[in-house]
């Protein structure tokens, strides 16, 4: 059932986010898993959802996508506040992909009910269908339905390896920064990967990343780029 709390765009205007023609954003949805949904006899997109794809797939999308993925991103944390939450986690072992997603789930400050092998188990499948990699050394692991545990807040873990390990990214770089979402509803977990999207564009950030620099000077400049954000949003709502 589509979700009228949160953006839903046409085809016609998702094609113009992502610079396509409309034919491309039909097959996409056809052969690449693009989500769309189905009310009252018309298709339609979901903003949040466009973007998380455009990010997993490497696809350009426009910042005017970012602006209506955010629209209702009011009522989740800032990105910021979801790290300290989850944890930022150095020198994490592994030498191949397996091993970093046992070390991931391993770290994730889950309930004590949580089952961790079974959520290592849908992490790993998911890997196995198409690398979670966006490019540029970072990773979001998850799997194709968000992580949506029995937790009372979301949280976002970023896991800084020890030693980059190949999860087959696009463009062949291996990965050393894995961030890893978990929230308590599909809405919250999507908008969150909106308020990642934006951050990972940030060279100053990834330079950050590389560098396994320490929690407070990665926080400190995620916390500037949401700064950022909300005054360009306002700017664009206010007119």
């Amino acid at each position: 059932m589509i979700d009228f709390g949160t953006v839903q765009i046409t085809v016609r205007e998702a094609a113009g986010y992502l610079g396509v023609a409309e034919a491309t954003v039909r097959q996409w949805i056809r052969h690449r898993a693009l989500p769309a949904h189905h009310a009252n006899e018309r298709l339609y997109l979901n903003a949040l959802e466009v973007w998380e794809w455009a990010l997993e797939h490497g696809v350009h999308a426009s910042r005017s996508l970012l602006e209506q993925a955010r629209r209702r991103s009011d009522d989740v944390p800032p990105l910021a506040e979801l790290l300290r939450a989850g944890g930022v986690h150095h020198d994490v072992p592994g030498s191949d992909r397996t091993a970093v997603l046992r070390a991931i789930v391993e770290r994730l400050p889950l309930p004590d009910e949580a089952d961790r092998e079974f959520l290592f188990t849908v992490l790993e499948s998911r890997e196995a269908m198409g690398s979670t990699a966006v490019g540029d050394g970072i990773a979001i692991p998850h799997v194709r339905n968000p992580i949506v545990l029995h937790t009372d807040v979301p949280f976002v873990t970023l896991c800084l390896l020890r030693d980059p390990v190949d999860f087959g990214a696009m463009d062949g770089r291996p990965v050393h920064a894995l961030f890893t979402v978990v929230s308590p509803s599909v809405p919250t977990h999507l908008r969150v990967l909106a308020q990642l999207g934006f951050v990972l564009r940030d060279p100053e950030l990834r330079e950050l990343l590389r560098r396994r620099a320490p929690q407070e000077a990665l926080l400190a400049r995620i916390e500037a780029l949401a700064g950022r954000t909300t005054d360009a949003y306002r700017a664009v709502t206010d007119q």
